[in-house]
C-alpha cells in the first residue's frame, strides 16, 4: 500500500516537472514573440501554467537574490524534483519494505 502512494507521488512529480519545462519552453516562445498571448488559447495556457507554478516558486523567490530579468526559481524546484524522485522517495520505499 505504502509503494502505491510512492508511486503516484513520483508519477506527480514527474508530471510537475514536466509542467515546469512546457512554461519554460512556452515563456522562451512568448520572449521572442513566436507566440502571442493575445491568442485567447495561449493566453489561457499561459494563466493555468501560472496559476499551478507560483505557489512553488513564491517561498524560493523570496530567498533568492533578484538577478533581474533571469528568473531561477524553476531551476531550483526541477532540482528539488530531482533529489526528491532520486533520494528520497527510494530511501522510503526501502524503508517500508523493512
Amino acid at each position: 500500500m505504502a509503494n502505491m502512494f510512492l508511486g503516484i507521488a513520483d508519477y506527480l512529480l514527474y508530471l510537475l516537472g514536466m509542467v515546469i519545462v512546457v512554461q519554460f519552453v512556452m515563456s522562451i516562445l512568448i520572449a521572442f514573440n513566436v507566440i502571442n498571448t493575445y491568442n485567447e488559447f495561449v493566453r489561457a495556457i499561459w494563466q493555468a501554467l501560472e496559476k499551478m507554478t507560483q505557489p512553488l516558486y513564491r517561498p524560493i523567490r523570496r530567498i533568492l537574490p533578484d538577478f533581474g530579468a533571469i528568473d531561477f526559481s524553476p531551476m531550483v524546484v526541477i532540482i528539488l524534483i530531482t533529489i526528491l524522485r532520486s533520494y528520497v522517495i527510494p530511501e522510503i520505499a526501502v524503508a517500508t519494505l523493512s
